[in-house]
């Protein structure tokens, strides 16, 4: 069985910060693809090692990522 899930990939010095918002799981990488595939690795793990409680506990059923316009200044 498989899941869709975000990823949201943010630059934080030298490397990237990946991050998987529906369970809070984090990972890092010195590329994007490389935090990427380093989230996919950490989230399999999750899965694989958590229980059905947590899993239900941490996963959030609705993710939205969009971008809004502020004022500055």
């Amino acid at each position: 069985m498989t899941r869709q899930l975000t990823a949201i990939i943010e630059k934080e010095g030298d490397g990237y910060v990946a991050l998987c918002p529906e369970v809070d799981v984090a990972s890092q990488g010195g590329s994007v693809s490389e935090a990427r595939a380093n989230l996919q690795e950490a989230l399999e793990l999750f899965f694989e090692t958590a229980s059905a409680e947590e899993i239900r506990e941490r996963l959030h059923g609705e993710v939205y990522v969009t971008q809004v316009e502020v004022a500055l200044g």
